[in-house]
C-alpha cells in the first residue's frame, strides 16, 4: 500500500514519470545534475516545483519536448517569450492565473514584486542561454 504524506516543495520537488507515478527528491546543491542520472536523461518526465522570487532570471530557457504550466499563487510578473524573432511580453498578475508555455519557445521572467509560482515542467533536454539565438 503506497504511504500517503504531505510535502514541503520548499524541501522537495516532485518528479513525475512517463507512468504518472509521483516521486519526491529533497532539493540538493546538484539537484538539476542528479534529475538527469537518477531518472534516466529525464525522458518522459515532468518537474514539479514552487519558486519564490523578485529577481528576473539571469537567463532564457526552452523547453523542447513539451509544453510547460506555469500557475501563479502571489505577486505580480512579467514572462517574456521569443515568438517570431521578437520578445512578446506576458504581464501574469493575478493569483491563480495559469499560463502554458508552448514547447521549443525560449522565455524567461521578470518579477515586478516578490512572487511565487508552480511549474510543472517536462525537463528533458531543457536548453539555457543568457540571450537566446533565435
Amino acid at each position: 500500500m503506497t504511504e500517503l504524506r504531505q510535502w514541503d516543495m520548499a524541501m522537495h520537488r516532485l518528479i513525475m514519470g512517463p507512468s504518472g507515478t509521483v516521486t519526491p527528491k529533497p532539493i540538493s546543491d546538484d539537484f538539476y545534475a542528479e534529475l538527469d542520472q537518477d531518472f534516466g536523461d529525464f525522458s518522459g518526465h515532468s518537474l514539479v516545483a514552487v519558486h519564490h522570487f523578485e529577481d528576473s532570471w539571469s537567463t532564457w530557457e526552452m523547453h523542447p519536448e513539451g509544453d510547460e504550466i506555469v500557475y501563479l499563487i502571489s505577486g505580480n510578473i512579467d514572462f517574456a517569450l521569443k515568438l517570431d524573432g521578437k520578445e512578446k511580453i506576458l504581464h501574469v498578475d493575478n493569483p491563480g492565473a495559469t499560463i502554458v508555455i508552448p514547447k521549443g519557445i525560449w522565455h524567461t521572467a521578470r518579477p515586478r514584486q516578490q512572487t511565487s509560482m508552480l511549474f510543472i515542467t517536462p525537463g528533458e533536454g531543457t536548453l539555457n542561454a543568457e540571450q537566446p539565438d533565435v
